[in-house]
C-alpha cells in the first residue's frame, strides 16, 4: 500500500496548523517577534514540498488506475516505448 496522496495532503494542512501553533507557542515563550516569525516561516515552509509530494503520488495512482496493476503496467509502458521508437507503429514480432 505504501505512503498515498491523501496522507501527502494531510501532511501539508497539518504542517499549516503546526506553523501557527509555533508562531503561536514560540512568541508567547521567547517574547521576541523575530525569532517567533523564524519559527512559524521554517515550519511553514514543509507545507509546499508535502502537496507537490501529494500531487505527484495523486499522478502516479491515476496512471495505474488508467494502466492497471502489476505485470500490465510494464506490459503497457514497453508498448508505449516501442510506439515512439517506431513512430507510433510497432512492428509484428516485436
Amino acid at each position: 500500500m505504501g505512503i498515498r496522496s491523501g496522507m501527502m495532503y494531510g501532511a501539508g494542512v497539518m504542517s499549516v496548523g503546526a506553523s501557527f501553533l509555533s508562531w503561536l507557542m514560540s512568541k508567547e515563550y521567547e517574547g521576541d517577534i523575530a525569532r517567533a516569525d523564524r519559527w512559524g516561516l521554517f515550519v511553514g515552509e514543509w507545507a509546499p514540498t508535502f502537496f507537490a509530494l501529494g500531487v505527484a503520488l495523486r499522478i502516479e495512482e491515476t496512471r495505474e488506475e488508467v494502466l492497471g496493476g502489476g505485470r500490465e503496467i510494464d506490459e503497457r509502458r514497453e508498448q508505449e516505448r516501442l510506439s515512439r521508437r517506431y513512430g507510433g507503429q510497432v512492428p509484428a514480432g516485436i
